[in-house]
């Protein structure tokens, strides 16, 4: 990631580019989840925990489970804390991050409200499916994400 740029001021999100590596949206500390689904809160203003593994492995849409949300509340908080570095916004709710520990090292992944999703269905070592691809679609507004 820093051999392309520790942060960027131009691009397609709101919040003002690529971030500098460490650095979190504004948004970040102050979203309000409407599918968070966890007992305990979501706290923006914790520190965040890069050796510890990014928990997923394949899309979990959480908001359409609809039992007993302390079974998955772990696992959400490890989603948005662990194993990954903030790339950036395109709005207040929907965050990119660079899995750097486990399995998904190198993909880059959604965070959004009810989800988490890996920005391609292919091995980062395969074109669309590392943080280089993606950050070249971010870059010029393009990708799954936009109408194109």
């Amino acid at each position: 990631m820093a051999e392309i740029a520790n942060g960027a001021g131009d691009g397609p999100p709101d919040e003002g580019g690529l971030l500098p590596v460490g650095e979190k949206p504004d948004s970040w500390a102050v979203w309000e989840a409407d599918c968070w689904m966890s007992p305990k809160p979501f706290d923006g203003t914790a520190a965040r925990v890069l050796n510890e593994p990014f928990p997923l492995e394949e899309e979990w849409q959480w908001e359409y489970e609809y039992h007993d949300h302390t079974l998955h509340s772990s696992l959400l908080h490890q989603t948005y804390q662990h194993g990954s570095v903030l790339l950036g916004s395109d709005r207040p709710g929907e965050y990119w991050t660079l899995v750097v520990t486990g399995p998904q090292r190198g993909r880059v992944w959604w965070l959004r409200d009810g989800c988490a999703a890996p920005y391609a269905d292919c091995p980062p070592d395969q074109p669309g499916g590392g943080f280089l691809q993606w950050v070249r679609d971010w870059h010029v507004g393009q990708g799954w994400w936009r109408a194109e």
